[in-house]
């Protein structure tokens, strides 16, 4: 209950200021995870703007896939986490610089798993085309770390942290995999594990246990060898210093220091995403307004349970871009 003009909050270098009078309003880009991809996402960018045209050309070039026909038309690969991951990439970056070029820039960024990548470039600390080469690895490495059919998860509906936490307690090969919001947790690991924690907490009181369709238990330790084989693809690359800060996965803090990166993203993979925690870290330091760039509406819907008085927006399509940058440039 500390008094709002009273609160001291950090910025970017540490320093403090007194949030309240006179300090301007902050804004997060954020950027979704699997789970987000849609055909035709970014297609209406593509159509309408050369640096859009730009970030698609290069990752093809760069991989040699064709990302055209992977984002823009119906096609099974597109669920396919080695696939998805590089997709939402391009997507989420082809956006956020057309959004950049009418005028909105951030004060911090974030991003859900995957997403993180595109928070990281968004913020200048590496290049697009290093993010691309490790976001491609990643989906790989993911995709190859566990056989499928072995490993699963489900979301967890109606039930707080600490409670399925108590209940996975003792349990072997099942853990917590995401945060996402109030009443919104995500569970991970070995099939047989997982569903009988899920049985276990509808007995405790979640309202509903969802299977989630994913091709294998992330965010787990799991998936530990895909952060050692993601330790050979930073081999060899420069980070650049960061611009802005933006707010890790693995621990929900504000990094600041590029050379803190490397070792989060590698952990990232097997570790809890406390995306409910960075939300309200982000919240905590005087961030009110949240634009979430790529397809879907996930994080939007997240941000309403976590916090109703913060304004949250969603760019999806070229229309929603040009009407939520007129607002905000306001």
């Amino acid at each position: 209950g500390i008094p709002e003009k009273e609160r001291f909050v950090p910025s970017f270098f540490g320093i403090y200021k007194k949030k309240g009078v006179g300090v301007m309003s902050q804004t997060a880009f954020i950027f979704p995870g699997q789970g987000a991809q849609e055909p035709g996402m970014a297609k209406d960018f593509y159509e309408n703007s050369a640096s859009a045209r730009e970030v698609f050309d290069q990752a093809e070039s760069l991989l040699g896939l064709d990302m055209k026909k992977l984002c823009f038309e119906e096609n099974e690969e597109l669920n396919i986490t080695e696939y998805t991951q590089i997709a939402l990439l391009t997507t989420c970056m082809a956006m956020e610089r057309v959004v950049r070029e009418q005028g909105l820039a951030p004060q911090v960024t974030a991003g859900l798993s995957l997403g993180e990548y595109c928070a990281i470039v968004s913020a200048g600390g590496m290049e697009l085309s290093d993010a691309m080469r490790l976001v491609r690895k990643r989906g790989i490495l993911m995709q190859e770390a566990v056989p499928a059919g072995e490993g699963s998860m489900a979301a967890v509906l109606g039930m707080d942290g600490p409670s399925i936490e108590k209940v996975l307690e003792g349990r072997d090969g099942v853990w917590i995999a995401n945060y996402n919001c109030p009443g919104q947790i995500v569970i991970t690991g070995y099939k047989a594990p997982v569903e009988e924690a899920s049985k276990a907490l509808q007995e405790a009181g979640a309202k509903r246990v969802l299977p989630l369709k994913v091709s294998g238990p992330f965010h787990s330790p799991l998936m530990n060898p895909a952060g050692e084989g993601l330790k050979e693809v930073f081999a060899g690359m420069k980070l650049s210093s960061l611009e802005l800060p933006y707010v890790t996965n693995v621990t929900a803090e504000y990094v600041n220091d590029i050379g803190q990166t490397e070792d989060l993203l590698i952990r990232q993979v097997s570790s809890s995403v406390r995306w409910q925690q960075s939300v309200e870290a982000m919240i905590s330091a005087g961030v009110d307004t949240f634009v979430e760039i790529g397809p879907g509406r996930t994080l939007t819907g997240f941000l309403r349970k976590i916090d109703r008085q913060v304004k949250g927006y969603n760019i999806r399509t070229w229309d929603e871009m040009q009407k939520v940058c007129e607002e905000l440039a306001k």
